[in-house]
């Protein structure tokens, strides 16, 4: 009877202990995803450089817009010395209040600004700690596990969103020939 026990109780912990190395393979394969990713589309470096991008071009939109509307103002100002007629006075007071609202509205930058820069920050938090983790696993051990990246359809084999390196980045005159 106790013979049959300890044969129980050695199938049981033999079982769990396949679990737990089972897991613990798992556990290895998804770090060497996340420190190693199979595409360039989900390397932490590219996202963080990708927010960064966000906030520069919308900060430079935002510029234009207000300097546009700021300028708009002059010529209002410019043309009102000009006019006696009220209606079109008024017209103008109209284009001051649009001038006024489009700036108003630019303020979304800084806004927007914060909140991508606080995904920023978490998006390093988390590769922080996937790099401790790969530290600690050892990297050469990472670095033998095999990554499998995910299957792309046609169009995501296409999609690469604006360069970042102005050097590799595709030239006007380039998407214009695919046109013609």
């Amino acid at each position: 009877m106790t013979a049959q026990l300890d044969e129980l109780d050695s199938e049981a912990l033999r079982q769990e202990l396949q679990g737990l190395l089972r897991y613990i393979n798992r556990v290895r394969e998804e770090i060497a995803s996340i420190s190693r990713p199979a595409d360039d589309d989900h390397e932490f470096s590219t996202m963080s450089d990708q927010l960064d991008a966000v906030i520069k071009a919308t900060d430079e939109a935002s510029n234009t817009i207000m300097a546009c509307a700021e300028g708009n103002e002059d010529i209002v100002q410019e043309l009102r010395g000009t006019l006696s007629d009220p209606a079109q006075i008024a017209l103008l007071d109209k284009i001051s209040e649009n001038d006024m609202n489009t700036i108003q509205a630019c303020s979304f930058q800084d806004i927007t600004g914060q909140r991508v820069t606080k995904v920023a920050r978490s998006l390093t938090y988390v590769e922080d700690r996937v790099t401790a983790l790969t530290e600690l696993w050892g990297k050469d051990e990472i670095a033998k596990v095999d990554v499998k990246g995910e299957e792309k359809t046609e169009d995501e084999k296409l999609l690469h969103g604006p360069a970042l390196d102005p050097n590799r980045a595709i030239s006007q005159d380039e998407i214009d020939a695919l046109f013609d």
